[in-house]
């Protein structure tokens, strides 16, 4: 048995889950930083590319990035500043702010997009066939905080992080 009372099973399983976390994140961030694009920013402009012209409020954006509504501040005042998207207070009920992709911005994202999804199709997905996908997003599915590990796995509302 392992130390910290994990089994030799249980250690090389985390172990493994979190060394290929870190060699795929880094590989992925450091080819999206050859676009000037980290990986925080390239995760919020995805989401609003995936929002369309309408854009997203502030406040979604944040819930869906997990990150503190001041830490998400700063990041949209950096992507504000480069050009990359506008905020704009919200036409449903004026309290709120909504974010835009700018032109500037749809055209980072695009190209982003096309080389981040080449990226993870040869440092991921080329090396696993359907049944492994599967497997992996039965896992995820099933360590999602929300789930009930007795229910079905099959969901819709998987998040994806391209």
């Amino acid at each position: 048995m392992a130390t910290g009372g994990l089994t030799d099973l249980e250690q090389e399983a985390w172990r493994g889950f979190l060394l290929t976390h870190d060699r795929l994140w880094r590989a992925l961030a450091e080819r999206l930083a050859s676009l000037n694009v980290s990986m925080a920013e390239y995760s919020v402009l995805n989401l609003l590319h995936e929002a369309g012209p309408d854009g997203m409020r502030m406040s979604e954006l944040a819930e869906r990035r997990l990150m503190s509504s001041g830490g998400f501040t700063r990041l949209a005042d950096r992507l504000e500043s480069r050009g990359l998207i506008e905020r704009r207070r919200s036409a449903v009920d004026g309290r709120g702010f909504d974010a835009t992709l700018t032109r500037s911005g749809r055209t980072l994202i695009r190209r982003a997009r096309r080389s981040h999804h080449n990226d993870l199709r040869e440092l991921f997905f080329d090396r696993l066939d359907d049944d492994h996908l599967r497997g992996l997003a039965e896992i995820w599915a099933r360590l999602d905080p929300g789930s009930d590990p007795g229910a079905d796995s099959d969901r819709d509302s998987l998040n994806t992080v391209p």
